[in-house]
């Protein structure tokens, strides 16, 4: 039996590894050239409302006013403070300050060169397009801060949101470990049952939701916006028992050799390794609180036990033409859950694809 001879590898001259490193580049480039594109078309509307927030009132109305924050160029000379404009010449286009407005022309002095003295240009000076400055109008931020009593808002929506996130993550962890590890009768109907929940339209329970807290007498208070965090929330149960059915049942099985309890077993041994999906439930379900609108809305009527959303919407009524002061006010509104997200993402990421796999 003979063996037939192996055949040489084909060799891969410079012209081919040159054309097979060409079409990986391309492909890469073009793929992160699309994920520039996407990542532009979301960022900027953030971009557009924080150049907005920053500009001042006057460049919001003038038409040739430029998309960054700016305001008007002036030049100082011999002690009083001259609009600069663009004028057109002969050599071009230069930026000038009028110091002597006339009907058909006017003087001009160069703030590059005011040693030359004055320059006298004909023409109607009123269809110069106006010269501008990079300019930001820091104090927009103060003037909603004061205006809306921004700290007080901070501290209820905060306060709010810590609550009802520590709620919301004592309870969903205690039902989903439930649900993991323990056997009881319906089990898996009320697994189903409660998943349902998550397709149920928050509108068809606002109004009995309301009427019951309103018999209650919690109507005005922060209590409607607490107590239904500390009954557990379904995706936040589905998310947990997901990572539950990934932790050995060799730990529990140890731990109750050793004398532990159900409770015990649960906070000394299998609470400690939520790190990553605690921090997931913890940072979205903070940033769904913060920013929550509808049961403030109901629920809280009043400034004084007034959140951020809420108080959006009031000020949007009472400067709905002062843009930058609104827009303002929505920056400071989108930093807090930004930032959180920043921070923690790795964790999130960890967080929803854990269990991904086991179920």
């Amino acid at each position: 039996m003979t063996l037939a001879a192996a055949r040489p590898l084909p060799r891969v001259g410079l012209r081919g590894l040159f054309d097979r490193r060409l079409r990986t580049w391309t492909a890469m480039s073009g793929v992160t050239l699309l994920g520039l594109v996407i990542l532009s078309a979301y960022l900027m509307p953030l971009a557009y409302m924080t150049a907005t927030s920053l500009k001042d009132a006057a460049q919001m109305s003038e038409p040739g006013a430029p998309l960054y924050p700016a305001k008007p160029s002036t030049f100082q000379w011999q002690g009083q403070e001259y609009a600069v404009y663009k004028v057109p010449t002969a050599d071009g286009v230069h930026e000038w300050a009028l110091v002597d407005p006339r009907r058909e022309d006017a003087t001009f002095v160069d703030p590059a060169h005011p040693e030359n003295g004055t320059i006298e240009w004909q023409g109607r000076w009123r269809t110069l397009e106006q010269a501008w400055q990079f300019g930001l109008q820091l104090e927009n931020f103060v003037t909603v801060w004061n205006q809306l009593n921004f700290a007080r808002l901070l501290f209820n929506t905060f306060a709010i949101a810590l609550i009802g996130t520590l709620g919301t993550l004592l309870s969903s962890t205690a039902v989903a470990y439930g649900f993991s590890r323990f056997r009881f009768p319906g089990k898996n109907g009320l697994f189903l049952l409660l998943l349902a929940t998550i397709i149920l339209p928050f509108q068809i329970t606002l109004i009995p939701t309301f009427a019951v807290f309103l018999a209650l007498g919690w109507t005005g208070t922060w209590l409607p916006l607490l107590v239904p965090h500390f009954f557990a929330n379904a995706y936040n149960v589905f998310l947990l028992r997901q990572y539950f059915v990934t932790i050995p049942r060799e730990l529990d099985e140890a731990a109750i050799i050793d004398g532990a309890g159900s409770l015990r077993l649960f906070f000394r041994v299998v609470f400690p390794l939520l790190r990553s999906v605690a921090v997931t439930v913890i940072v979205v379900q903070s940033v769904v609180v913060f920013n929550d609108f509808t049961n403030p809305l109901y629920f809280l009527p009043g400034d004084q036990n007034a959140t951020v959303q809420l108080t959006l919407f009031n000020f949007q009524s009472q400067y709905a033409t002062q843009y930058n002061l609104l827009f303002m006010n929505m920056l400071l509104i989108t930093i807090p859950p930004l930032l959180m997200f920043l921070f923690f993402n790795r964790h999130i990421v960890a967080g929803l694809t854990s269990g991904a796999i086991k179920g």
